[in-house]
């Protein structure tokens, strides 16, 4: 099988989709021929979307033998449904989900079903597959293939004294504080600013919270581009292009002095220190509420926090639940019920060993059921099925 693999998330770019993309093309390697055509930065997003389709029949005219076409998410697959002189080709979509519930009328009445004329639709979770069929995508073309995770994050060694190594590079006190760590772009279904105002405040004892990701510390010109906009357009741009739609917010909850001390955003870090922070920590938090026209495909943070040793807590929703399941590598919790957040964390903070000794097993379990290689034979299968 020759495979041609299209995809505008790819690295150097940092993300989920990106790390899933790369893996998924270098695994593929070992299964069939493989050609690509992906987004590196040179040049632009828009020169790349409006030059696709040549770059497509170039390479096809250049190497007969692809008979399958990949593209790695629905807005590129969207764009190139539309595209002509390539029909001979196996077409395949993975979808992860924003776009299967983009919340634009013309979208989900036009483009949304183009993917029907795909031969093979890949949702990364069971909760993806949902919203595609509820949204009219065909059961009997939608597979469910879940994302890997990196196994070599369970071979982290703990630099010899963490206190020291942190305080002295990011300047903020956590010896003998309860560390718990979010991670994700500032966007309002990850659920951060909830979690300081419903959750934080009735935590007692010594504890802190460390979010990693994304984050500019002064509003952006275009946020406030985006505040003179009609509320719903200015939303569906944000989902379009992945704007933190929370970070005004955080910034507010962040300068208020009862934050001070419990709360700090660390902003993007080196994966070295990520794997530092997330092996030191207590647990990792993903508080996710449910945002209409937005959702949590999968939760690859979920896998890397429980490979790193830390127990994960995360809530109960949409794909989260792909990742996670409820004690066997962490614990899920209703989404947006601030109480059963507050005892779950405080039982943490009380007795973290306890919950520490069910680590090693969240980890065994997380290496046994995600991989990488599970996933690229998945999606040898699914295309091999189309």
């Amino acid at each position: 099988m020759e495979i041609l693999f299209v995809s505008h998330k790819y690295p150097p770019s940092v993300g989920g989709m990106e790390k899933q993309s790369y893996e998924l093309i270098k695994g593929m390697a070992a299964h069939a021929r493989v050609h690509t055509i992906v987004y590196t930065g040179a040049g632009g997003k828009f020169q790349f979307f409006w030059t696709l389709r040549k770059k497509i029949m170039q390479k096809c005219q250049e190497n007969p033998g692809i008979s399958v076409i990949h593209f790695n998410d629905g807005l590129i697959g969207a764009i190139c449904a539309r595209h002509r002189g390539y029909e001979h080709l196996k077409r395949v979509v993975t979808l992860h989900g924003l776009e299967v519930v983009f919340p634009n009328p013309w979208y989900q009445k036009y483009s949304l079903p183009r993917f029907n004329n795909f031969d093979r639709i890949i949702a990364v979770s069971a909760a993806t597959r949902d919203a595609c069929i509820e949204r009219g995508l065909l059961p009997e073309k939608v597979v469910v293939v879940p994302n890997g995770v990196d196994h070599d994050l369970a071979q982290t060694v703990p630099v010899p004294d963490f206190t020291a190594f942190f305080e002295a590079k990011y300047h903020i006190p956590v010896k003998n504080k309860r560390i718990f760590v979010g991670m994700g772009r500032a966007v309002q279904r990850k659920g951060f600013s909830w979690l300081m105002e419903q959750v934080v405040p009735s935590l007692q004892g010594e504890f802190v919270i460390l979010l990693i990701g994304p984050f500019n510390r002064e509003r952006s010109g275009f946020a406030r581009f985006l505040s003179f906009l009609p509320r719903g357009l200015s939303k569906q741009i944000a989902l379009f292009l992945g704007f933190p739609s929370d970070e005004d917010h955080l910034r507010t909850l962040l300068a208020e002095p009862r934050f001070k001390e419990k709360v700090h955003h660390l902003g993007k870090l080196p994966f070295e220190d990520i794997r530092q922070i997330l092996t030191a920590s207590n647990a990792f938090v993903m508080p996710n509420i449910s945002i209409k026209g937005d959702m949590e495909g999968f939760g690859l943070v979920c896998l890397e926090a429980a490979l790193s040793g830390t127990t994960v807590v995360a809530a109960q929703l949409e794909g989260i639940t792909e990742a996670i399941q409820d004690g066997k590598n962490g614990i899920l919790l209703p989404s947006g019920n601030a109480q059963a957040w507050v005892d779950q964390l405080q039982a943490i903070i009380d007795d973290p060993a306890t919950f520490a000794a069910d680590t090693p097993a969240y980890r065994t379990y997380t290496l046994e059921t995600f991989g990488w290689d599970k996933m690229v034979l998945g999606y040898v299968s699914a295309v091999a099925l189309a």
